[in-house]
C-alpha cells in the first residue's frame, strides 16, 4: 500500500528529526546541510549499505524486508503507529490493470446493531465514522457536541472537514491546534492503509485547497490512529467540556469506528455533558438562503487569529432526531 515516493517523503521527515546526540554519534564539526540525521548516518546505524537506503529513500528500492524497516524503525525512534506506517507505505503497489473497475467507495450503511449500541450509550455523546472520518450516525448528545455541524447536508458531515472548515471549530476547541494536528496524523494513517478510497482522497484534495493550515501540517508528516484521547471543549450550550473517547473498530464494516465520550461521573464535565442531552427549547429556524454553510465557509486559521464569530452557534439543534442518517 502507499507508493514509494510516499516512502522516502516518510523516512526524510522522521529522519530530519532525529539529531545526531539521540542515537549516539558525537555532534558532527562544521555545518550540517540538512536537519537531523544525514543518510549515511542512518545507512550505518540500521546495518545496511548507503546506497541501499539512498535507493529507498529515491523510491528506486522497492519491498525491503521486516528486519530492515525494525532496524530503520528502531534508528529513527518511530512510534508503534509511525511503524506500522512504515511497513505499509513500503509494500509494492500495484498499478490498476486497463479497463478495471475504479476503486469502490465505502457503503455508508450503519448497521442496525450498531445503532443501537448508540441508544445504549445515551446520554454519553457518540457517533459512527467512516474511514475518511463522515459522521454517519450519532445519538443526540453526539451530534451537539459539534454546533453547527447539522447545518451541513448529511453527505458533508465531516470531523475532519469540520475542524478545517467550520467557522465555529476554532471557538469550540479549547486546543484547535493539538485537535488539527491529531486530525491529519489520523488522516496520513488511513492515506496508507487505504490509498485507492476514492472519498478519502478527495477529502484531503478539498482540505488543501481551502485551507493553508491544513497543508502545513500535511507537510509534517506526522502519523497517528486515534484510538483514544483527551479533548477540552467551550461549548456555547454546555459550557467547558473536558471529555476523554475510545474509538472502536466496527466488526463487519468497510472501516468504520465507534466514537464514544464520557466525563468522571460527579464531576463538573459529566454535569455539562448530560446537558447536551437535553437540548434547549429553540425558536423555529430562519428561511436559510440556498447557499450551504459549508459553501460559505472560509479556510480556518487558530482561534488566537480568529475575531469571535457567534454566527456558528446560533442554528437549533435538531431535538426530534435520535441518529443522524446518511440518505
Amino acid at each position: 500500500m502507499g507508493s514509494v515516493t510516499e516512502l522516502g517523503e516518510f523516512l526524510r521527515s522522521r529522519r530530519s528529526r532525529i539529531t545526531p546526540q539521540q542515537v549516539g554519534l558525537p555532534p558532527s564539526a562544521g555545518h550540517r546541510r540538512t536537519a537531523g540525521l544525514r543518510r549515511e548516518e542512518v545507512a550505518i546505524l540500521a546495518g545496511v549499505s548507503v546506497e541501499y537506503y539512498r535507493r529507498l529513500e529515491q523510491g528506486k528500492q522497492c519491498r525491503p524486508s521486516p528486519s530492515v524497516l525494525d532496524a530503520i524503525a528502531t534508528v529513527l525512534k518511530l512510534t508503534d503507529d509511525e511503524h506500522r506506517h512504515l511497513t505499509e507505505l513500503s509494500q509494492d503497489s500495484t498499478p490498476p490493470l486497463s479497463g478495471q473497475n475504479p476503486p469502490r467507495r465505502a457503503s455508508r450503511q450503519v448497521r442496525p446493531e450498531v445503532r443501537r449500541v448508540l441508544d445504549m450509550v445515551f446520554p454519553y455523546p457518540a457517533c459512527v465514522l467512516s474511514r475518511s472520518s463522515d459522521l454517519l450516525a450519532a445519538n443526540v448528545p453526539g451530534l451537539r457536541l459539534l454546533p453547527g455541524i447539522e447545518d451541513w447536508p448529511e453527505e458533508q458531515r465531516n470531523t475532519a472537514r469540520y475542524t478545517f472548515l467550520h467557522p465555529a471549530a476554532p471557538l469550540l476547541y479549547a486546543d484547535w491546534d493539538g485537535v488539527a494536528r491529531g486530525v491529519v496524523a489520523h488522516l496520513r494513517a488511513a492515506d496508507a492503509v487505504h490509498p485507492e478510497a476514492p472519498e478519502l482522497r478527495e477529502l484531503i484534495e478539498e482540505l488543501a485547497r481551502h485551507s493553508d493550515a491544513f497543508v502545513d501540517l500535511w507537510q509534517h508528516y506526522d502519523v497517528r490512529t486515534r484510538t483514544n484521547g483527551r479533548k477540552v471543549y467551550r461549548h456555547p450550550d454546555a459550557g467547558r467540556l473536558e471529555l476523554t473517547y475510545e474509538a472502536f473498530d466496527v466488526a463487519r464494516s468497510e472501516g468504520q469506528r465507534l466514537v464514544v465520550y464520557q466525563a468522571p461521573p460527579g464531576s463538573p464535565h459529566h454535569d455539562a455533558l448530560l446537558r447536551l442531552a437535553t437540548p434547549p427549547a429553540t425558536e423555529p429556524a430562519p428561511v436559510r438562503e440556498s447557499a450551504s454553510v459549508f459553501e460559505a465557509a472560509p479556510a480556518t486559521e487558530p482561534a488566537s487569529a480568529r475575531e469571535p464569530d457567534p454566527a456558528p452557534h446560533s442554528a437549533p439543534a435538531r431535538s426530534a432526531e435520535r441518529h443522524v442518517t446518511s440518505r
